[in-house]
């Protein structure tokens, strides 16, 4: 019997450390549970609270109580079962909590985010380790373990023919992997610009390779010219030079604006612009420009006259009259005047 009661009395001295989930208040508790705030307007005992001894375990038995009731609350909820664990959807909160500082501001895409928005490119996350087939084991895509994989893996690099051959190529192979890591520290850096709508100056053009292309030389050539006061208005064009394109070319020159192009029209809207182009079209008149028809009546009667006047044969003999005056001779017509007559042999004389 004594280890009985032994037993007995250690369960329940368990037992009254952990209160009861029911707790019992004067007024009722108001909850917001989509914030996890409870608002308990009972009045405080002001004795417990003036006193130096009890205020602690006072303030502690309020708070565990009101915790208690929210987590009764909580628990009203429907719940569901995720990756082995019971969840509540918490609803909406209806309590407008002050903040110190204004709410962030959702963080600018950049150059590349808003290209794959456009063309609806997903990223897809991509395993942390490959296969290698030369050292035949799973190498880590970055980090320590793909540099030693990396220095086990090229113990040895051929030299180009069309380099020289006393070149270094691990001191090349460094210094090209600095210059991408510049390269895209200098793009971090213009996303951030742009997106704090900084204006940064120029900083030339950069030539990853040792033989820079057409398309280089041009925008190399352009920036060069427009590093005058006046813009490059007044520098004059070699012959056959084309103006530079290519990427990155309007944020070098100053005052070269892009070329926006048009978005595409809607089915719809093409439709209606269609229509209303063929409208116009028939419902316009044809003006008429009466001096211009004038002068070319008159322009087509002095052309007829001037081909009379070749096709008239001039009459044989001295001509009569003083000065320079000249007579040409004309058969009379036959039916009318201005026609020839051919059976008539002396036709008279016209004069004009």
């Amino acid at each position: 019997m004594d280890l009985v009661n032994e037993i007995l009395e250690r369960e329940q001295q368990k037992a009254d450390k952990y209160k009861p989930i029911t707790v019992e208040k004067h007024l009722d508790v108001e909850f917001d549970i989509g914030t996890l705030v409870a608002f308990d307007t009972n009045d405080l005992d002001s004795k417990l609270i003036k006193s130096e001894k009890d205020r602690d375990s006072y303030l502690e038995s309020l708070t565990r109580d009101n915790t208690q009731l929210l987590l009764n609350k909580i628990w009203e909820l429907s719940t569901e079962r995720i990756d082995e664990a019971i969840v509540v959807r918490l609803p909406q909160p209806t309590t407008v909590i002050p903040r110190a500082k204004p709410v962030p501001k959702p963080k600018p895409l950049t150059k590349w985010q808003e290209f794959a928005k456009a063309k609806g490119i997903t990223k897809t996350k991509k395993s942390k380790l490959e296969w290698d087939e030369q050292l035949q084991k799973w190498v880590p895509l970055y980090g320590f373990k793909k540099a030693a994989a990396e220095k086990e893996k090229n113990w040895l690099i051929p030299v180009p023919q069309n380099l020289d051959p006393m070149t270094d190529m691990y001191e090349k192979k460094a210094s090209e992997k600095s210059e991408k890591v510049a390269k895209n520290e200098l793009q971090r850096l213009k996303n951030i610009a742009r997106a704090r709508k900084v204006k940064i100056p120029r900083v030339g053009l950069p030539i990853t390779s040792d033989k820079a292309s057409s398309t280089q030389l041009a925008t190399a050539t352009s920036v060069a010219k427009a590093s005058t006061a006046s813009l490059g208005k007044f520098q004059d064009k070699l012959p056959k030079e084309k103006d530079a394109r290519g990427k990155g070319v309007h944020e070098l020159i100053p005052g070269k604006e892009r070329k926006r192009k048009l978005p595409v029209p809607t089915p719809a809207a093409e439709k209606e612009h269609n229509l209303s182009i063929i409208d116009r079209i028939l419902k316009k008149r044809p003006k008429i420009d009466m001096e211009k028809a004038v002068s070319k009546h008159i322009h087509e009667e002095q052309v007829q006259r001037s081909e009379e006047k070749q096709s008239m044969k001039p009459m044989k003999g001295k001509p009569k009259g003083k000065g320079n005056a000249t007579n040409f001779s004309a058969k009379k017509p036959k039916g009318g005047r201005g026609q020839r007559n051919p059976n008539k042999k002396n036709p008279g004389r016209k004069r004009r």
